[in-house]
């Protein structure tokens, strides 16, 4: 009995530690199925000897620990077991047989992500830099840059590899960074005339000088003596040197185009009255030539009037810190009278100096580059740029590429009009034979093919529509945040027709500073050349106004065509009078703000009461007998009772009376019955005011130096 009870002790020991082992390290050393049947066995077991040998309970927990709680969860059917949770049966499915081979999708490689600069930073190109170079500047992976050069024809294989300055700027428009082509000075650099800008104010006499300089009669041309757009002209001096002039205009309207004149200057002749002094624009040219760092010589016109201060002038310029030679500067001052011709010998000299202290050089031979100061589009023509050569040597025949325009040259045009075979350096010519209008400053880039060309002119057009496209998406929130601000204004669209796309852009600008609080220009449509049926529909389409600046009166047809649909056409030559006349417009156009004021004021002088009256008639009222003091009484103004100069009541007028009769509208000095509805505390002594509303429109208002304004 003894030896049993001790076989069964060991037996005990050597399944708690199995089950130990099996609880701790996570592995069965024998199957369920075994410790299935041993539990059984200690099961039936412990039933027989349940007496003879141990308590029941020790049974228990070794059964419970040796079955293992996995086992006891599973015969149960329990889920709730301590720190455990049963396992879900999953339905298993079926995999159906697919009876159709897999659908073969093509590849589609991922997109490269494109790692730019800023849109907004500009890099700069040059002809024969490597692919590594064009990699470091835009901040793209080689393998881009490798791509776009695939889809454009060309192959590169290796970074070191150089390309043109062409297929740079095509690869850097697709990335969308801005580029700044830079051109070399290798070649035969030899002297070149001076370009030299006559820039002032405006009716200083700039004109009239170039008139005396080159003996031509262009002033008596220019409409109303003040000049409209640039005008570039060569001038052979009687040392036998030449000059190239760019008139400037002077209006406020054009400083646009006073900015591009400086672009592309050596020199500045700052023209000022002697009788007019310093004046806006003149402080404006004196900006333009310091941001373009380019030398000034000043020329002190209208020195033959009796008013002429040649001495107040250069205190002035000397206080806006230009340094004269005669403070002991290095800006030469030259006195003049254009129209006595006086003192011209003089200003060609200090031109001369100023050109040679210079040493004005330029390449002759190789591609030339050049830049429009004007373009225009002539009716038998087509667009014409006017250009100065700045390098190189442009020649007929050449493809060029003018902004986001291209074309063949057909000819090319010198200042007299006579067809040139080739332009060299400082040399003003008109090109012909574009495709489309180019704008007003943007440069000449010759190129090998028409290929090359379209190319080129496609992806800065592209590129130019994704900068207006960014900024609209940028202005959005702003706008949106003005509107909730502002109050609701009224539109004016406005189609603008000009000789040169120079006056266009300028007077563009012009109307829209016109914008008002109450009144938003829209400029809806711009273009060189005269007014169309096509302006006529539009205009019509949107209810615009047409302004023509500078062109020929429209045929018959086309001004029938604009009455019948009552739409207003606006011709001027001269842009102080257009503005002033947009101007009146526009202040009609605008609506206008409603305002209370004071119409007059009476002192009341006695009361009456009236009575006993049926209730037909209503109840008893109090009428004050008053006499106007200041300004007139009208009946249906609102009606203001002040006693000690503190409001009493305000409300509308029931009834004015004058000598027993009624009247609308009472003048000042005469004496009134006036009744005041749901008011009858009326003291002598009293003041009653009246008040009418006004709508008071802006006023446009012009300043001595040009500029224009509205002012709500």
């Amino acid at each position: 009995m003894a030896w049993r009870m001790l076989r069964r002790k060991e037996l005990h020991t050597s399944l708690l530690n199995l089950a130990f082992r099996a609880d701790r390290g996570g592995k069965k050393h024998f199957s369920n199925g075994a410790i299935g049947n041993l539990a059984q066995f200690y099961r039936s077991d412990r039933t027989k000897h349940a007496a003879s040998c141990m308590p029941s309970s020790h049974f228990t927990i070794i059964r419970n620990f040796h079955a293992g709680v996995y086992m006891l969860a599973w015969s149960r059917k329990k889920e709730d077991v301590v720190g455990l949770k049963a396992p879900k049966k999953e339905k298993r499915v079926k995999k159906e047989n697919r009876t159709q081979p897999p659908v073969e999708a093509p590849y589609v490689a991922p997109k490269l992500k494109i790692a730019t600069k800023s849109p907004d930073k500009t890099v700069e190109i040059f002809d024969g830099m490597t692919l590594l170079d064009l990699s470091k500047r835009t901040g793209a992976y080689i393998s881009t840059l490798q791509g776009i050069l695939a889809d454009l024809g060309e192959k590169v294989e290796s970074e070191f590899d150089s390309i043109n300055i062409d297929l740079a700027e095509l690869v850097a428009m697709e990335l969308g960074v801005n580029t700044r082509r830079m051109h070399t000075g290798e070649g035969t650099n030899e002297p070149r005339p001076a370009v030299v800008t006559v820039m002032g104010h405006v009716d200083h006499g700039k004109t009239s000088l170039l008139d005396a300089l080159r003996q031509t009669s262009v002033a008596a041309k220019e409409a109303g003596g003040i000049t409209q757009h640039i005008g570039a002209f060569v001038v052979e001096m009687p040392s036998g040197a030449s000059i190239t002039f760019l008139d400037t205009p002077g209006h406020a309207a054009f400083s646009a185009m006073r900015a591009r004149g400086a672009a592309v200057t050596d020199i500045v002749v700052l023209v000022v009255a002697a009788d007019d002094g310093v004046m806006p624009q003149t402080l404006e040219a004196m900006s333009h030539a310091k941001a373009a760092n380019v030398p000034v010589v000043v020329a002190i016109n209208k020195c033959d009037k009796s008013g002429a201060d040649p001495e107040r002038v250069r205190i002035q310029l000397g206080s806006e810190g230009l340094l004269l030679e005669d403070m002991g500067g290095d800006v030469q001052v030259v006195e003049i009278s254009a129209v006595a011709k006086s003192g011209l010998d003089k200003l060609e000299e200090a031109l001369l100096l100023q050109a040679e202290m210079m040493d004005l050089k330029a390449r002759i031979d190789g591609p030339a580059q050049a830049f429009v100061v004007e373009a225009r589009l002539d009716r038998g023509r087509g667009p014409l740029a006017t250009a100065i050569v700045k390098s190189g040597t442009l020649v007929s025949g050449q493809h060029i590429v003018v902004g986001a325009e291209w074309g063949r040259i057909r000819s090319l045009r010198d200042t007299a009009g006579k067809i040139t075979e080739s332009a060299k350096p400082a040399m003003p010519v008109e090109i012909e034979g574009l495709r489309g209008l180019p704008m007003a400053g943007d440069d000449v880039v010759v190129v090998d093919s028409e290929e090359r060309a379209r190319m080129l002119s496609q992806g800065r057009k592209k590129k130019q529509e994704k900068d207006r496209l960014r900024k609209i998406d940028e202005g959005m929130a702003d706008e949106l945040e003005i509107k909730e601000e502002a109050p609701e204004r009224v539109e004016m669209p406005i189609i603008v027709k000009g000789d040169v796309q120079g006056s266009v852009q300028a007077v563009t600008d012009a109307l829209r500073s016109l914008n008002s609080a109450q009144v938003f220009v829209n400029v809806v449509h711009v273009g060189v050349g005269p007014i169309s049926q096509h302006d006529i529909d539009l205009a019509q389409a949107c209810g615009a106004y047409i302004v023509g600046f500078n062109i020929r009166t429209p045929p018959i047809a086309i001004t029938q065509a604009a009455a019948r649909a009552n739409i207003k056409v606006l011709l001027h030559k001269v842009i102080y009078h257009l503005l002033e006349e947009m101007g009146r417009a526009i202040v009609d156009k605008a609506p206008g703000t409603a305002e209370t004021q004071v119409s007059g004021e009476a002192e009341v002088l006695n009361i009456f009461e009236l009575k006993g009256r049926s209730k037909s008639k209503g109840p008893d009222i109090k009428i004050a007998g008053c006499r106007i003091t200041d300004g007139h009484f009208s009946k249906s103004g609102t009606m203001r009772l002040l006693r000690s100069g503190d409001v009493v009541f305000e409300g509308p007028c029931s009834s004015l009376k004058r000598e027993r009769q009624d009247a609308e509208t009472i003048e000042k000095g005469n004496d009134c019955g006036l009744v005041i509805q749901d008011c009858d505390d009326f003291q002598v002594g009293d003041v009653i005011q009246c008040l009418e509303q006004v709508i008071r429109k802006p006023k446009f208002i012009s300043t001595q130096s040009g500029s224009v304004r509205i002012e709500c």
